[in-house]
C-alpha cells in the first residue's frame, strides 16, 4: 500500500515538473530587440603589418647560412597596431586601437564590436590602419545600407577585398 501511495505522489511531481518545464518553454515571451531595432556586427582578425619593411639578404649573406636557414628575405617579428573606426550617419559607433598580443608582439588582433541601432537607411563609414608606415588609413569602405527591423547586418575584412557588408 505504501508503495503504491509514493507512485502516485511520484507521478504528482513529474507533472508539476513537466508544467512547469512546457510554461517556461513558450512564455513569457523574449524579444531579443524592440520593434523598431536591427544589430550591427562588426568582428574579424587581422594581422597588422611588420613595423620594419623586409629586406633582401644578398647572395654572400645567403652562402654563410646553413642551407636549412636559406630564405630570400628577412622580416623582424613585430607588428603593427590596427587602428580601426566605425561610423554610422556620421556618429562613431567605434574607435579601437588594438596593439598585437604575443611575447614579440607578432600576433593577429581580435575586432568585435555588437551595437543595436535604429532601423532604416544608415550611411556606414569603415575605416582600418594596419602599418605605423602609413599615415591615416590604408583600407576604407563607405555604404548606405538599409536595415529592416530585426536584421543583424554583419561588417568583415578580407584583405583581398576589405571590408564586406551581409
Amino acid at each position: 500500500m505504501q508503495t503504491r501511495k509514493r507512485y502516485h505522489i511520484q507521478a504528482v511531481n513529474y507533472l508539476l515538473f513537466m508544467a512547469l518545464v512546457g510554461y517556461f518553454s513558450s512564455s513569457p515571451a523574449y524579444r531579443h530587440l524592440e520593434e523598431n531595432q536591427a544589430k550591427v556586427v562588426l568582428a574579424f582578425s587581422h594581422f597588422g603589418q611588420h613595423v620594419e619593411p623586409c629586406r633582401r639578404v644578398t647572395p654572400e649573406e645567403l652562402a654563410k647560412l646553413p642551407p636549412n636557414m636559406r630564405r630570400p628575405t628577412e622580416c623582424t617579428r613585430k607588428r603593427s597596431p590596427v587602428t580601426v573606426e566605425l561610423m554610422m550617419d556620421g556618429e562613431r559607433l567605434l574607435y579601437k586601437v588594438a596593439d598585437p598580443p604575443g611575447l614579440f608582439d607578432d600576433g593577429g588582433v581580435d575586432i568585435y564590436l555588437d551595437a543595436v541601432i535604429p532601423a532604416g537607411e544608415h550611411r556606414f563609414t569603415v575605416r582600418m590602419n594596419d602599418s605605423v608606415r602609413v599615415k591615416g588609413y590604408n583600407y576604407s569602405h563607405e555604404q548606405a545600407v538599409t536595415v529592416v527591423p530585426g536584421q543583424l547586418l554583419f561588417i568583415d575584412f578580407d584583405t583581398d577585398s576589405g571590408f564586406v557588408f551581409k
